[in-house]
């Protein structure tokens, strides 16, 4: 399975250019089976690292162009009266696809945001009170403009907590700049042939392969401190002494979870079969960044208050309890 994680990589890598880290981080959101929230200015490479995704893997793929006017039946789909036979057919809509791609999607309304929470959390869409499966593997990958941008809307609390992880491509250092200038045609186009075909089966062998990624108790307990200091829990002396004053949303067992799914696929990418806390910790800001909320004295900060959370528990050192 190495070298074909490998291979999908390279790939990634060769059409999104210059950003390793992040095409890492995407890759192990899928493998964990989790949605992806990709936030940043407009032209940085989102749309085009979505559809490398789902091309690369070899799954079905539509994106939706979120917009003030996109109502949540142009999502989901909607159910019209068929005069020959007397009866209503579906039509579905995009939602119906492997990887769905919702672009600009806090562009949208909060109402056809919400026509998304059910897909992404049980995989399934009701529409006129019938329930209908999602095919699998499912995805959601959703790209937002900064909120400062004209004409976006906040995405709900229960919205984001629903995106295993957000990431920010950035902007490309020089040579990868140079190489974006003087290659127009994007390369995702090129090859693939007989193996990519298989891409598909293979994503699903490794997600399996992926839950049986060893997790020692002492793990557990780290993820789990992590999650109460976010909460206000273990404000002891020696958090104290960190002099860090946090003001946050708490981290709910959903982001712990998240958290867990996201490390193993982490290890499993480094051909490891057990987890470190360097996994969690690798993951961690991608997982939980977008779960927590600053305070405005925060968010004028230089650190993060996922970097802070982590060096609070740093301090109080639950590995070596």
């Amino acid at each position: 399975m190495q070298e074909t994680i490998d291979a999908i990589l390279q790939q990634i890598e060769s059409v999104v250019l210059g950003k390793p880290h992040e095409c890492r981080l995407a890759l192990a959101c899928i493998l964990a089976q989790g949605h992806l929230l990709i936030e940043d200015l407009p032209g940085m490479g989102k749309t085009t690292l979505a559809h490398t995704l789902a091309e690369t893997l070899n799954l079905s793929y539509q994106r939706t162009q979120f917009t003030s006017d996109l109502l949540p039946a142009d999502v989901v789909g909607i159910s019209i009266f068929n005069t020959n036979n007397q009866t209503f057919e579906l039509h579905k809509g995009p939602i119906f696809n492997q990887v769905v791609l919702a672009d600009e999607i806090n562009r949208a309304s909060p109402k056809t945001q919400s026509a998304l929470l059910e897909a992404m959390e049980e995989k399934q869409v009701s529409i006129d009170g019938t329930t209908h499966p999602l095919p699998k593997p499912f995805f959601v990958i959703a790209t937002q403009n900064p909120l400062f941008h004209a004409g976006t809307y906040p995405l709900p609390e229960s919205q984001l907590d629903r995106f295993m992880m957000r990431i920010s491509l950035g902007f490309p250092d020089v040579e990868a700049e140079k190489q974006i200038l003087l290659s127009p045609i994007q390369q995702s186009r090129n090859g693939g042939g007989a193996a990519k075909k298989n891409r598909t089966e293979s994503l699903i062998a490794m997600q399996n392969a992926i839950e049986q990624v060893h997790v020692s108790e002492t793990i557990i307990e780290y993820i789990i401190a992590l999650c109460h200091v976010s909460r206000g829990q273990n404000n002891t002396a020696k958090m104290n002494e960190t002099e860090n004053s946090l003001s946050c949303k708490p981290l709910s067992p959903r982001a712990g979870k998240s958290l867990l799914g996201a490390a193993k696929a982490w290890a499993f990418i480094d051909n490891r079969d057990y987890l470190l806390p360097d996994d969690v910790k690798a993951v961690f800001h991608a997982v939980c960044e977008h779960r927590l909320e600053l305070t405005m004295q925060e968010q004028h900060t230089t650190i993060t208050i996922s970097e802070q959370i982590l060096r609070v528990v740093d301090v109080l050192n639950p590995l070596n309890r």
